[in-house]
């Protein structure tokens, strides 16, 4: 792994994966498609290993490469592409499939594990040069999970309200 991926690296990965199962079986999404957002969710952030600024495109790369090796299509692997593209900030997720990878990407905010994972980033973004300093960093939380939605009955669900409390948390400073 690159120096300095404190929060983009194998535990960030396994808990998309994590969420995304967990979504797809509240969201009753069948087994077929569950499999293919599993895939995605496994390769989505593998474009780090290359470069921060489009992973999305190079995780693409990376899936095209590899997944006819473990007999994908053509068409499914674009399928997996377009999943692994929702997780594209800012998130525009266009079928039921791209939410569900959207919404276990951004799990995290609305969970108590929140302040925890938010500092994971922020070292990384400040090691890559990308923010400044906290203040930065506080600033751009804020108007982040102002800006952000969860896309799935689930993820309203379950991790909104939570998700405000954390927004109300680092609005008190």
């Amino acid at each position: 792994m690159p120096k300095g991926l404190y929060y983009h690296c194998i535990s960030h990965t396994q808990d998309v994966v994590s969420v995304a199962g967990f979504l797809a079986e509240k969201e009753k999404v069948n087994p077929y498609q569950t499999k293919l957002i599993l895939t995605a969710a496994s390769y989505h952030d593998s474009g780090f290993l290359y470069c921060h600024d489009g992973h999305e495109e190079a995780s693409c790369l990376i899936a095209k490469e590899n997944l006819p090796l473990f007999n994908y299509s053509t068409e499914e692997i674009e399928l997996i592409c377009g999943i692994i593209r929702a997780t594209r900030i800012p998130q525009s997720p266009k079928t039921p499939l791209e939410q569900i990878i959207a919404d276990a990407d951004l799990d995290y905010l609305g969970r108590d594990d929140y302040f925890t994972l938010s500092n994971q980033l922020f070292k990384e973004l400040l090691y890559s040069g990308l923010i400044n300093d906290d203040k930065e960093w506080h600033s751009l939380q804020i108007n982040f999970i102002e800006s952000h939605k969860y896309f799935t009955k689930t993820s309203i669900s379950l991790r909104e309200e939570k998700k405000q409390l954390n927004l109300k948390k680092l609005k008190l400073g």
